[in-house]
């Protein structure tokens, strides 16, 4: 969809942006930005531009390399897209570990490099939609856990390499998000589900705006945004 805005809108990509935390991410940069809605189902993605004021579809899969083409100038780039899956150490087997790590990690370093240049002509922002998993682990949280632990570490060494082009990097760590993940996550844990003990994705989209609109001399390196109320 077309801006009519006299001036050309900065762009925001946000991945994992057809619905939970990345859809209400996608809504909120929306009033003030280009957002190319990234996600897999084409369907899902197209009802998200059709309710922004400008935005494009950016269909793919992260951990493929059939992903469109990224523009010139990316002014901020958010990254939404994630699984929670995993058990035990001992009870975890070889392709859940790799296919965490796939999404969490490894999907965000290959997009990442990608995306550099044009982060860099805009002096941009990037976005890592981390966890409170990323501070700490718990039995039977290693996998989850150990794959935020290390989107941490990547989002650190990127803010330290990329400071001198001034690019910011900004790591969000919500807790329990009233989302299906989180419900399928607390029927595991066999508990019964209570939006009580948990935030909104708005709430953290919320966050993101913090992050977005500071103004450029100045940069959130690292928020956590947790529910009052805990199990």
């Amino acid at each position: 969809m077309a801006s009519t805005d006299p001036l050309p809108r900065p762009v925001a990509l946000v991945t994992g942006a057809s619905r939970g935390i990345g859809r209400a991410i996608a809504e909120e940069l929306g009033a003030t930005h280009h957002v190319l809605v990234g996600g897999r189902d084409a369907a899902a993605v197209a009802e998200v531009v059709a309710s922004l004021p400008s935005a494009e579809p950016f269909v793919g899969d992260v951990t493929g390399d059939a992903l469109p083409a990224l523009p010139e100038r990316l002014d901020v780039l958010v990254l939404s897209a994630g699984v929670e899956d995993g058990g035990t150490i001992a009870d975890t087997d070889d392709a859940t570990w790799r296919h965490v790590f796939e999404v969490n990690v490894f999907s965000v370093a290959a997009l990442l490099r990608r995306a550099l240049p044009a982060l860099r002509t805009a002096q941009g922002l990037v976005v890592a939609i981390n966890s409170g998993s990323g501070f700490s682990s718990g039995a039977g949280g290693g996998v989850y856990s150990g794959s935020k632990f290390a989107l941490r570490a990547l989002t650190d060494a990127l803010r330290e390499e990329e400071r001198p082009n001034g690019l910011r990097v900004t790591s969000i760590h919500p807790g329990r998000v009233d989302t299906d993940m989180q419900r399928a996550l607390v029927a595991r844990e066999g508990h019964d589900y209570d939006p009580a003990f948990t935030i909104t994705p708005e709430m953290v989209a919320a966050t993101v705006r913090v992050a977005v609109d500071l103004p450029a001399v100045g940069t959130v390196e690292s928020l956590s945004v947790r529910p009052m109320r805990r199990r």
